[in-house]
């Protein structure tokens, strides 16, 4: 069996987040806005990196609709270079610091891999949603830290480091992997009592646009975990290299793919465009009503 239960949590359907005693309901799919603070971000790089436009940025993903505010301050796009531990800081603490400030009900999710970070973060503005794009396999202890400090916890599938991961990735089945990499990363946490995890499989890391479209068309399969499923396709090279345009020209491509994801079950779009997203949700929705 791929879930067992233990004292703490069980496995069954996941219709809400517990951050520090506030559920949010997730029975109706939601959108997360990103908020990078990094100069070297693929497609908006370098654009909220002061405390004006950082505020900014926040007010726009909460107008238009966002639930969560997902802010990273370490580019991990593919061939990226791993920056320090105060580097990420340095960025990081006072973004998440005005933004907690300013927009003190937001739920805010972390962009890191760093079990250190989540610490220190946590030590300034209390609870968050950890977003860790390496499933827990860069930091051996990041899943003790979030157990300890019972947070929320993004579990996404990454195959290698970001200068690394799209050397020739190779799966025999990209979706039976990713799902069996999950469940062993899963089955750890919730040893540990985290009960309050997502699940990402990952598009675009450590993937070929051909394993990308795989793991879409098959995204269903991913419902056997019965928790909340986060999809992040916005503005990729899946998109923007298949039409042959540029990550600024990929709004359209991305609401096509953000679409497809709802109908094969995601519960969480991340994405640069809030409006845009909501409005598919809103229009799949209707789709889905209308067949009753």
């Amino acid at each position: 069996m791929l879930f067992t239960r233990n004292d703490k949590c069980f496995y069954k359907k996941k219709y809400s987040l517990n951050l520090n005693g506030r559920l949010i309901d997730l029975s109706f799919p939601v959108v997360m806005g990103i908020l990078n603070t990094t100069p070297d971000s693929f497609y908006d790089g370098g654009a909220y990196t002061s405390d004006l436009t950082i505020l900014k940025r926040s007010s726009q993903i909460i107008g238009e609709g966002g639930e969560f505010i997902d802010i990273g301050a370490m580019s991990t796009r593919p061939g990226a270079r791993e920056i320090s531990l105060q580097q990420e800081l340095d960025r990081l603490i006072p973004a998440v610091k005005i933004v907690r400030r300013e927009f003190p009900d937001v739920a805010l999710s972390v962009d890191t891999y760093r079990s250190e970070v989540v610490r220190l973060v946590f030590r300034e503005i209390g609870d968050f949603i950890v977003n860790d794009i390496s499933g827990g396999t860069f930091d051996n202890h990041m899943f003790d830290t979030v157990a300890e400090l019972n947070l929320p916890y993004i579990l996404m599938h990454s195959k290698g480091r970001s200068d690394t991961m799209q050397d020739n990735p190779v799966y025999e089945d990209v979706v039976k992997e990713v799902i069996f990499f999950l469940s062993s990363q899963v089955q750890k946490l919730k040893q540990l009592g985290v009960c309050d995890i997502i699940i990402d499989p990952g598009f675009g890391f450590g993937k070929t646009a051909g394993h990308n479209f795989e793991l879409l068309n098959r995204l269903d399969a991913f419902r056997i975990f019965e928790l909340p499923l986060l999809v992040g396709l916005s503005r990729k090279a899946m998109i923007w290299k298949e039409l042959n345009v540029t990550p600024d020209m990929s709004l359209n491509g991305t609401s096509v793919l953000n679409t497809i994801a709802l109908a094969g079950g995601s519960d969480i779009l991340r994405v640069h465009d809030v409006r845009e997203a909501v409005e598919a949700i809103h229009l799949v929705d209707k789709i889905k009503k209308s067949t009753k």
